[in-house]
């Protein structure tokens, strides 16, 4: 199983660095198949995401991909939003509650919106790089998308980079998908780190799970990074999306 492990740790780790998306998408549930509690799954992936973005946000950094202004934004109502779910997690853990139900029921609904907004969100191209939505209201749309995806990844560690890059390819369309990608990646470090945090506390992570992870993540966020650039974005939106639609669909029925 440690073997295991470390390639999953590697397939996602390249997809985080070549997307900005993966982490909790494709982690989590590949851990819940094979047999990983749930509560330990998303708290382990939670401390997994942040160290394996980092090595992508320093290769996003240097190419100069990341857009500062954007991630303040998102994590304006991110770090708030995960910090109102964590409490309720707490409390919840507190009274004795059964949290299955609620992380795989959090994490299906949060895999298909995921994959829809992939699938069904305009290209780039398509869109004739201008967006529908108002310039004045971007920013607040920013903070409220942000303040989403922080509850989501609270609950079920989804959200922080396929949710996040779904969101800012809608409301900035004219915006180079390498920079949408590096500034995901920037905002998504943090909030997964204190969302990870949290769940340490609550004795949710398995840290032998975490170093075979890393183990293969390290090198497949580098390797994935600098290929970031060369990939067309049309490719990677309905590959990814396929992916993780199929993966959510599936969860649900067995909720």
């Amino acid at each position: 199983m440690e073997a295991a492990f470390v390639l999953t740790g590697f397939v996602v780790g390249a997809v985080i660095g070549l997307s900005g998306m993966g982490g909790g998408a494709l982690m989590t549930p590949a851990l819940l198949f094979a047999g990983v509690p749930p509560t330990v799954a998303v708290g382990t992936d939670l401390l997994f995401a942040p160290l394996t973005k980092f090595c992508a946000l320093v290769q996003h950094q240097r190419s100069g991909t990341v857009r500062w202004p954007l991630v303040r934004l998102l994590a304006l109502g991110s770090l708030p939003g995960a910090a109102l779910a964590l409490l309720v997690v707490s409390r919840l853990v507190a009274d004795g509650a059964d949290l299955q139900r609620l992380i795989v029921g959090t994490l299906s609904v949060s895999l298909v919106a995921t994959a829809l907004m992939l699938l069904l969100g305009r290209t780039r191209h398509a869109a004739g790089r201008h967006s529908l939505i108002p310039p004045s209201w971007q920013a607040p749309l920013t903070v409220a998308a942000g303040a989403v995806v922080g509850v989501l990844v609270a609950l079920s560690s989804v959200g922080a980079g396929a949710l996040g890059v779904a969101v800012l390819f809608l409301l900035y369309p004219a915006l180079p998908a390498a920079r949408i990608v590096g500034s995901d990646i920037a905002h998504a470090l943090p909030l997964a780190l204190f969302a990870g945090l949290w769940h340490l506390g609550l004795g949710h992570v398995d840290f032998a799970l975490l170093g075979s992870l890393l183990l293969g993540s390290l090198p497949g966020t580098y390797l994935g990074s600098r290929a970031a650039l060369a990939m067309p974005e049309p490719v990677m939106r309905p590959l990814l999306g396929g992916v993780l639609l199929a993966i959510g669909v599936g969860m649900a029925v067995h909720v």
